[in-house]
């Protein structure tokens, strides 16, 4: 690698200031987040609380309604992936790849979502935390009749639960997975 071609790194070779206050910063955020990873209960916590916060701020202030549409949209899509498995049965052949058990003598398999619960977490509170950043700047608060982007929210709602739920009853899958079913033996 030549001088200066790394990040962080000033012509000369040496690094940054800047580049590394950001690093810094990088690491400090990690670090908060690997120790928060055990702790999922109090990370959900936190996220009810921003998003109680920002809905009493939008409730206050009376406008930003694109800005909590999109954030509802963006929370279904990342809630849709999250209940999701990670293969999409509709897409694989019948040899292709592993497969879901499909009957009760067929060996336990985990459901392994195509976003997992921490990701969903960190995804859903940085969305909120952009949504609350964009509450101070005027230029989005566009003016609509909400009515309207409620009752359409809900409609999409309804249509793609609906046919998630038609995915999983039709592929006989559970997003939710409670560990292996043992039997007790009988003597």
């Amino acid at each position: 690698m030549s001088e200066g071609d790394s990040v962080g790194e000033s012509i000369h070779g040496k690094p940054s200031t800047i580049g590394s206050f950001f690093t810094r910063v990088g690491q400090i955020y990690q670090s908060w987040l690997d120790k928060s990873t055990p702790f999922s209960i109090g990370r959900w916590g936190v996220t009810l609380s921003l998003t109680a916060i920002y809905m009493i701020r939008v409730y206050i202030l009376q406008g930003w309604y694109i800005v909590t549409y999109a954030l509802g949209i963006y929370h279904l899509n990342l809630f849709i992936a999250f209940l999701s498995p990670k293969v999409d049965p509709s897409m694989l052949d019948e040899d292709e790849g592993p497969a879901l058990p499909t009957k009760q003598n067929e060996e336990f398999r985990p459901f392994i979502r195509r976003l997992p619960e921490f990701k969903f977490w960190h995804s859903a509170t940085k969305g909120i935390v952009i949504a609350m950043i964009c509450t101070f700047f005027e230029a989005f608060n566009v003016p609509v009749f909400w009515p309207i982007l409620v009752m359409y929210f809900i409609m999409l709602f309804c249509i793609t639960m609906k046919r998630q739920i038609k995915h999983m009853v039709k592929y006989r899958y559970l997003p939710f997975t409670h560990g292996k079913r043992t039997y007790r033996e009988e003597t």
